[in-house]
C-alpha cells in the first residue's frame, strides 16, 4: 500500500474532479492527513441517518455485549417475547448482524438493545459512545442523526485505536462504558459468515485491501472505510445528486501501487 500522504493526494485529485463539493477525509489512528469539508462551516452538523447503523447501532450493541447483558448466538426468545417479535424462531443477533437486511434487520437490533437496557437508542448512544469519544456535537434531531464532520473523525480514529472495555480514567469500574472496545472492534472486523456469501463481519462489510466498509444502501451516498491492518480510514459525504463512485474513492485511499 501507498504512502498515506500519496493516497491522499489521488484522493484529492479523484474528488475535485468529480464532485468538488464532497466532504471527505483519509487519516490514521492520529488524525486526519488530508480532507475538505466542501465549504460548510466548521461547525455545520451533516445528514448521516444513513450510518446511524455503525455509528449508533453497532456500538451500542458491543456495549452489551461487553457487559455480558447481550450474547451474539443466544436465540432472541431467551430475552424475551418484545426482542424476537417479528423474526424467524432460532434467530440470533449474530444473525441479525451479519445479514444484510437493510431497515428491518436495524429496527430489530434497536428493539433487541432498548429491550435490554431500558433506555432509548438515542440516549444509549450519546451515554455508551458518542460523549465518552467526545463526539458532544452527535445526536438525533427529529428522528434524523446528524454530525459535524470533527465527529466522523473522533469516531474512525478511535476504530483504529480502540481501548478494553472499561472506562481509562476510571478502570477499577467496569460498568463506565469506554465508547467502542478492542475485543468488539477485533470481533466485527472480520469474517463471520465462513464461506457464505455474502462475507460479513458484525454490521460491516469486507471490501479489498484489507478493509472494511459500511455505506449508505443507495448507490452514491455516504460511506465510512477502515483497514485496521494498515491502520488508515476514510470517509465520504458526497454532495446530493453527484453520486461519486464510492468504488473509485475507496481504491484511490486504499489499493496497493503494482509494484506492491
Amino acid at each position: 500500500m501507498t504512502s498515506l500522504c500519496d493516497q491522499a493526494t489521488a484522493v484529492r485529485a479523484l474528488v475535485e474532479s468529480a464532485d468538488p463539493g464532497a466532504v471527505w477525509a483519509v487519516g490514521g489512528p492520529e488524525g486526519p492527513q488530508a480532507g475538505s469539508d466542501g465549504g460548510h462551516p466548521a461547525d455545520a452538523a451533516f445528514d448521516v441517518d444513513a450510518l446511524s447503523g455503525v455509528l449508533a447501532l453497532w456500538p451500542v450493541i458491543g456495549s452489551l455485549v461487553d457487559e455480558g447483558a447481550l450474547r451474539l448466538h443466544t436465540p432472541l426468545a431467551a430475552y424475551g417475547d418484545t426482542a424476537a417479535e417479528g423474526v424467524p424462531a432460532g434467530t440470533t443477533a449474530h444473525h441479525l448482524l451479519t445479514h444484510p437486511g437493510g431497515t428491518a434487520t436495524l429496527t430489530h437490533l434497536t428493539r433487541l438493545a432498548e429491550q435490554l437496557s431500558g433506555s432509548p437508542l438515542a440516549d444509549l448512544a450519546a451515554t455508551r459512545v458518542w460523549h465518552p469519544l467526545g463526539m458532544t456535537g452527535t445526536r438525533f434531531a427529529d428522528g434524523t442523526l446528524r454530525a459535524p464532520f470533527a465527529d466522523l473523525v473522533r469516531f474512525l480514529c478511535r476504530l483504529l485505536d480502540p481501548v478494553d472495555p472499561v472506562d481509562p480514567v476510571d478502570p477499577v469500574d467496569p460498568s463506565d462504558p469506554a465508547g467502542i472496545s478492542r475485543a468488539w472492534t477485533s470481533e466485527s472486523l472480520r469474517i463471520r459468515t465462513g464461506e457464505l456469501t455474502p462475507a460479513r463481519g458484525l454490521l460491516w462489510d469486507p471490501a479489498p485491501h484489507g478493509v472494511w466498509t459500511h455505506r449508505a444502501p443507495q448507490d452514491g451516498g455516504a460511506a465510512l472505510w477502515v483497514s485496521p491492518r494498515h491502520r488508515r480510514w476514510a470517509v465520504l459525504l458526497p454532495t446530493a445528486g453527484r453520486g461519486m463512485s464510492r468504488t473509485a474513492f475507496r481504491e484511490a485511499a486504499f489499493a496497493p501501487t503494482t509494484a506492491e
